[in-house]
């Protein structure tokens, strides 16, 4: 009788227990972590009571800085939040505004809508605006060179809604995959279909340094 009481309170406890494995927190950045990609790195530089400050290398994927050197997160919740362009800090209006909203992941989906320059080819510089649909496809073991991490799979896909351009007509989409590991603290892989344009390369996660 004690080992099929057992047995009952494992079944009826375990889905809890999986939940809560399976929920993820905001992660906690601190100055001087840094990732490393087969494009580029990202270093934290700055952080204050309700801000981080990353710097992204040159070479960074120009569709995961957007465009930008340098990025201000929000502390609560890593949207993006601001940039600094010049020395003067101007608010952040680009895509990917909240894929490192983890808060949003045990959601499962959510959307975003933002408008800004075209930063490929053709029309380079074009404005234009966009929504982002975020869909959590679930958890998966991945590996990459900087080792084999349990990650949160997220689809990207974003829709051309308006453009200055006759070119360039409503309705477009542009679809990426990403990985997030909680362990790394950041996203640890980046693969874009063939709606990208040709310079849009995928990247992983090479090697990283976090405090804890």
């Amino acid at each position: 009788m004690k080992k099929m009481g057992l047995l009952v309170l494992i079944i009826v406890f375990s889905p809890i227990v999986l939940l809560a494995q399976e929920k993820i927190e905001t992660p906690d950045w601190n100055i001087g972590d840094k990732w490393f990609f087969t494009l580029g790195n990202i270093e934290v530089v700055n952080a204050d009571q309700n801000s981080y400050t990353l710097n992204f290398s040159d070479d960074t994927c120009r569709f995961q800085n957007q465009g930008f050197k340098t990025i201000i997160f929000e502390k609560t919740t890593l949207n993006r939040i601001g940039v600094l362009d010049g020395g003067k800090r101007k608010k952040y209006s680009m895509g990917l505004r909240r894929i490192l909203n983890v808060r949003l992941y045990n959601e499962k989906e959510w959307k975003d809508e933002y408008s800004g320059k075209r930063l490929f080819a053709p029309f380079k510089g074009a404005f234009e605006s966009y929504t982002e649909f975020f869909t959590i496809l679930g958890w998966e073991d991945l590996r990459v060179q900087a080792g084999k991490f349990r990650s949160i799979k997220l689809e990207c896909k974003c829709v051309t809604t308006s453009s200055v351009s006759p070119f360039m007509p409503r309705g477009v989409e542009m679809k990426s995959i990403f990985w997030y590991s909680p362990a790394v603290k950041y996203l640890i892989k980046g693969q874009y279909d063939k709606s990208h344009p040709d310079e849009v390369k995928d990247w992983e996660l090479v090697s990283f340094e976090c405090k804890k």
